[in-house]
């Protein structure tokens, strides 16, 4: 077996989260990727992947696995690269695109231990709540959360949006607190309107789903004006965990609806198909995909 091609398509796996679509990308067999990932493990002697019928998820070993590969095809990568074209520093211009509010509150906070290793790079961080398009406004990588539509791009998985129900205590009193999603057609429910869902929102609670088509009397493409709005008293929002991180702790809002797993969104870094991504991109990205990993903001609500 060739060690290095298996780590390497378990992490596209990990990445796509999809047998086929990494069979896809490599021309080759949902059965093939399949073979090569059991092969693995059994050299492993151990899971690094537990199967369902929904959804792919890493067992313990499979994601310290990861993030072990992961540091070793980058370093080969690396190799490779000074190889053909002499060492690239990590150093010059850096333009990042995001949303405002992901831009602000994850992407923002943590430039500073990110130049600090790498003083070199100059940082230019673009903020919009409009897809941005990454030729036309010369973006060397930017972070979109939510499934992708344009495939002409390359896109990495670096991590996932878990997302709450929440709510003020003021609303609740006023208005009582729904315990299943079909309660909240009866409830004020305030809309992020740049997701492709709209105004569906999508639950799990066990093997049962549940799609709940929510209205309410403010909207907004802002994902911060929707939090004012939830603190305001407004009504109900289904927003990112690291949005209402703070507030949660505060006690400003409510979590609501615990009982049901809201539907997570992808976190992808994404670059023009037609350009190497450079050392300070590489890096950029690496650095973010391991901060987002562990970071405390990110993870479901327990």
């Amino acid at each position: 077996m060739d060690k290095l091609n298996a780590m390497a398509i378990f992490v596209r796996v990990v990445e796509r989260g999809s047998f086929s679509a990494v069979a896809r990308e490599l021309q080759t067999s949902q059965p093939t990727i399949s073979k090569v990932l059991r092969a693995l493990e059994s050299e492993l002697g151990g899971k690094l992947i537990a199967r369902s019928t929904r959804r792919l998820s890493l067992t313990d070993e499979g994601q310290r696995y990861y993030t072990q590969c992961r540091q070793i095809l980058a370093a080969v990568d690396a190799a490779e690269h000074s190889f053909q074209s002499g060492r690239e520093t990590i150093a010059g211009p850096l333009r990042i695109g995001s949303s405002v509010s992901f831009g602000r509150l994850q992407i923002a906070p943590r430039l500073p231990q990110f130049l600090k290793r790498h003083p070199e790079v100059q940082i230019d961080l673009q903020l919009s709540d409009q897809n941005q398009d990454l030729i036309s406004e010369g973006l060397d990588v930017t972070f979109r959360i939510g499934e992708l539509s344009d495939t002409g791009l390359i896109a990495r998985h670096i991590g996932t949006t878990h997302r709450v129900t929440v709510a003020a205590p003021e609303y609740l009193a006023h208005h009582g607190q729904p315990r299943t999603p079909q309660e909240l057609g009866r409830h004020n429910c305030l809309l992020f309107n740049l997701l492709t869902s709209q105004n569906l929102w999508r639950y799990e609670k066990g093997a049962q789903r549940h799609e709940v088509r929510i209205k309410g009397n403010a909207q907004s493409n802002n994902s911060e004006a929707i939090r004012e709005m939830v603190l305001g008293g407004m009504g109900i929002s289904l927003s990112p965990v690291w949005l209402f991180s703070e507030d949660l702790k505060a006690g400003r809002v409510t979590a609501i609806l615990q009982d049901y797993t809201a539907q997570s969104l992808p976190i992808h870094a994404v670059s023009p198909a037609n350009r190497r991504q450079s050392a300070r991109v590489k890096a950029f990205v690496d650095y973010m995909a391991l901060a987002l990993e562990s970071a405390p903001a990110l993870q479901p609500i327990k």
